[in-house]
């Protein structure tokens, strides 16, 4: 798998040669992060923080609700560390600090540790202190206390000339089941593929800013097919992962769905196919994943209009149900002209909206029977989410929200604001 490179300097996207040589500026990292997130996770560097020489924080914090980040550099306390966690970072790189007194502390599997090797020694310090150990060493040193490994071949860093390959074997098998990441000088999707196989994932950074490598041939260069034809069976799923329906890919309408943002599949009739040119029904692409079994592919998109099936429904398995039904038949609602609509009338009245909230918020807090939870936990999601749509909230922007919640470390203490009494 790749994971696309963003690094950080002097609040501008800079790509180096060696970790010296400054090669080239990219600019605006927000740009490019919304384009690599459609790989998956992104690896956020800040070169400035790592040589002790300022902080790109702000510029990182952003992306964070953009793209699943692993962010690096200058990450040397736990306090540090729990912040960026805190902040939604699904992953931490932590090179200097990476000793076994910080990382007991932290959770294992958000961990990466970095091993910055310079012809095989490890340095430190924004590589600029050799420590006389191998990346076989630090590894051995660190077995268990790390989700991953992030080595950085630095003698080929920015360089163009090829990874390692013939090392990352031996370093799969050191990594005792934590993931390996290879960077410097990973080039081509050819590499990619070879890493995949070999069970490590590839990060890339001047690949992509130069374009020697597409972003589309780098997702796809690990999925395989068993068909004479050659196409991938792709699931495309709403940003809430429900799915859709079943198409069909090939390299060619992956590069054209990267290059346009749109859901564009490969018909094994017509050939190439944007989904909605005809129906007005389009979609924005959000991600492509493979499956574990690199056979076939995964969309997830944000449909709009009447839904994905030719039918005119949400899926082609029929209408979506639960909250995804609930969240259409209130965007339906609202947009009629039935003058007795209940959710109309909620929405024309803030006041008659906030106190059904209220009041469903406290029959649910009183309930006790099953039964009686389900029927008071469905009224207040439909006054939930009511007050959703009149924000223009979507239940997907509130699904993300949880899933950022859910990233945090340092958790409130949970108590009861005290009550206030209205005044008369």
């Amino acid at each position: 798998m790749i994971i696309p490179s963003i690094d950080l300097m002097n609040g501008q996207t800079v790509q180096l040669v060696g970790g010296k040589e400054h090669a080239l500026d990219a600019g605006d990292p927000i740009p490019i992060a919304k384009r690599f997130s459609i790989a998956g996770e992104i690896a956020v560097i800040d070169l400035d923080a790592a040589l002790g020489r300022g902080s790109n924080a702000g510029l990182i914090l952003p992306l964070l609700r953009l793209a699943k980040c692993r962010i690096g550099g200058g990450i040397r306390d736990e306090q540090t560390a729990v912040k960026w966690l805190d902040a939604g970072a699904s992953k931490i790189v932590l090179g200097t600090a990476a000793k076994p007194d910080l990382l007991k502390r932290l959770p294992r599997d958000r961990v990466i540790a970095a091993l910055d090797a310079d012809n095989g020694e490890v340095v430190v310090e924004g590589w600029r202190r050799p420590t006389g150990e191998t990346i076989l060493d630090r590894m051995r040193a660190l077995e268990g206390l790390v989700g991953g490994f992030l080595v950085t071949f630095i003698e080929r860093e920015g360089r163009l000339s090829g990874t390692n390959l013939d090392l990352v074997p031996e370093l799969v098998r050191a990594a005792a089941g934590a993931r390996v990441t290879i960077a410097g000088g990973v080039t081509t999707a050819d590499e990619i593929r070879a890493l995949d196989d070999l069970g490590a994932d590839a990060q890339v950074g001047m690949a992509l800013y130069t374009g020697r490598l597409e972003l589309a041939d780098a997702i796809t260069s690990v999925v395989r097919s068993d068909r004479p034809d050659g196409l991938w069976p792709t699931v495309v799923t709403d940003e809430l992962g429900t799915a859709l329906g079943l198409v069909y890919s090939s390299n060619q309408s992956v590069r054209e769905a990267i290059r346009t943002g749109r859901g564009v599949y490969h018909s094994r009739r017509r050939g190439l196919w944007t989904k909605g040119e005809s129906s007005g029904n389009v979609q924005t692409l959000l991600r492509i994943d493979p499956d574990c079994d690199r056979d076939a592919l995964r969309f997830t998109v944000r449909q709009s209009g009447q839904g994905f099936c030719h039918l005119g429904r949400e899926t082609c398995w029929g209408t979506c149900t639960g909250l995804a039904l609930l969240a259409s038949v209130l965007d339906n609602r609202a947009a009629s002209d039935a003058p007795d609509s209940y959710t109309k009338k909620l929405l024309r009245s803030p006041s008659l909206l906030a106190s059904k909230l209220v009041e469903e918020a406290g029959e649910l807090a009183e309930a006790t029977g099953h039964a009686e939870v389900v029927h008071e936990a469905a009224d207040l999601l439909f006054f939930a989410m009511t007050a959703m749509m009149r924000s223009g909230v979507s239940l997907a922007e509130v699904s993300a929200e949880l899933d950022r919640r859910g990233l945090r470390l340092t958790r409130r203490p949970g108590e009861a604001k005290p009550v206030q009494e209205k005044r008369p």
